[in-house]
């Protein structure tokens, strides 16, 4: 036999010596390529659950949960999991989220479907908890919003716990949601029950949105406390943007014995904001709210319809501007919850989470999208992690210096009513939603328990016929 025709021990090929790499090569090599390693000094978790990217709202809605898909192929495909430490969250309990909501609104979510709507006893309430076109009835409905909200929750407690620096959660940011009704695309309001985790611990909270739209749900769940402040930047246009609030002067409530006065701060904007505005405007009012009102948290709601090119959107940001809001607020070094929100054009709201998640680590990524990334036909033409998006569909920038000078001349004043540090009532603290979630594990624990028992029970049952 010839010698060539000996069967030679396989050694597996080392990275870089074979264009045939396996995936998990791939990723290794776009690794070292950029960098990427567990950030030093601090600890960033990811949280997700595959489930929730399989709901649909409709052909035609514009809200696609598939983003989250694509956005987690791009973390993948970077290797930026390598840096974090992952959680698949489970859903929340129906008592965790009657933290906020009414027990009846939940009750209505985790009843009705797209068959039993018609039903006289669900399709009475569809007016009363603003079920319709923008937000419909789908099969997996209250799965999903289970779900998202148990990953923000999951978040919040991974930052309490000190388990967690920097908490992801791309599938939350439902901000528009009401106490008993659904409201923009949004049913269960999950930054409000993340806050409320927050504040079993945390003094102060501070609240910041970069969404296109005005951060109504969660501004209207904390109008009367000063252990919140939230800060919205947002267009603004009372009679044809939704949801037609947040203008200059809705500051909290009128009276100014009301802990709650001046803890509402709005940045109304007009169309077609470019990047450097909007960053200096951000750093602008961003760095003194926290100098004053001292936060002991943060939570950061990145809706990606402020990018240009947004389906809905009406700014000329590109993704780099986005992500600088998410850098400086990083600077602060306080615990921060880090979640999505609006974005309906898929492919760039993947883009820019896929982006805010490298800045949370401290990676410089590649601009160029790893080949091997899922879907990487989505992309094109330029399969960057930048496209300018701000000449996509380009609007007329109807912000002018003098408009936006005189907006943060408001919110400095303002925050000369806010006094640092507010007094904490703990008496008023919500439940703590930690120990509701431990007696749920318990519980599951011990029926998973008593069926083992139940199944040894019948084996034993079994034996015992044979051997009769």
């Amino acid at each position: 036999m010839a010698r060539t025709s000996i069967v030679q021990n396989y050694q597996h090929p080392q990275p870089g010596t074979t264009s045939t790499f396996t995936l998990d090569e791939k990723v290794q090599h776009e690794i070292l390529k950029n960098g990427i390693t567990k950030p030093k000094g601090y600890t960033v978790s990811y949280h997700a659950n595959p489930e929730v990217e399989k709901q649909h709202f409709g052909q035609t809605h514009p809200m696609k949960p598939w983003r989250l898909t694509l956005t987690n192929k791009i973390v993948l495909a970077y290797g930026m999991h390598e840096a974090m430490d992952l959680y698949l969250s489970r859903a929340a309990t129906n008592q965790e989220l009657e933290g906020f909501h009414t027990s009846d609104y939940i009750e209505f979510l985790q009843r009705v479907t797209p068959t039993n709507i018609e039903h006289p006893s669900f399709s009475d309430r569809t007016l009363q908890f603003n079920i319709g076109d923008d937000c419909p009835i789908f099969d997996g409905l209250y799965q999903y919003c289970s779900l998202y909200a148990g990953a923000s929750l999951d978040a919040a407690r991974k930052l309490t716990s000190h388990q967690s620096s920097i908490a992801i959660n791309w599938s939350g940011g439902l901000h528009h949601a009401k106490k008993s009704e659904a409201s923009g695309f949004c049913y269960i309001n999950d930054i409000v029950v993340a806050i409320l985790q927050l504040l079993l611990y945390h003094p102060r909270v501070l609240y910041i949105d970069i969404d296109v739209h005005h951060g109504d749900g969660v501004e209207q769940a904390f109008w009367s406390t000063d252990r919140v402040m939230t800060l919205s930047f947002h267009k603004y246009d009372k009679d044809n943007y939704f949801p037609g609030t947040g203008g200059l002067d809705d500051i909290g409530p009128p009276h100014p014995s009301n802990p709650g006065a001046h803890h509402s701060l709005n940045v109304p904007l007009h169309d077609g904001i470019e990047d450097e505005q909007y960053i200096k405007l951000f750093r602008d009012i961003v760095g003194p709210c926290v100098a004053t009102y001292n936060p002991t948290a943060i939570v950061l709601q990145c809706g990606a319809d402020s990018l240009g090119g947004d389906r809905l959107g009406c700014f000329n940001l590109n993704i780099r501007a986005h992500g600088a809001c998410v850098a400086f607020t990083k600077t602060f070094n306080l615990p921060l919850l880090v979640v999505g929100g609006g974005g309906y054009t898929p492919r760039n709201v993947a883009r820019a989470w896929a982006y805010e998640t490298s800045i949370c680590i401290g990676a410089d990524v590649h601009p160029s999208l790893p080949a091997h990334t899922p879907f990487l036909e989505h992309f094109a033409p330029d399969k960057t992690l930048f496209p300018p998006l701000s000449e996509v569909r380009r609007y007329d920038n109807r912000n002018s210096r003098a408009y936006l000078d005189s907006v943060v001349m408001n919110v400095h004043e303002q925050l000369r009513y806010v006094e640092g540090s507010p007094s904490v009532q703990m008496q008023v603290l919500p439940p703590d939603l930690g120990v509701v979630r431990e007696e749920v594990d318990r519980e599951i624990r011990e029926e998973r328990e008593q069926r083992e028992v139940v199944r040894r029970e019948r084996e034993r049952g079994r034996r015992g016929e044979v051997l009769g």
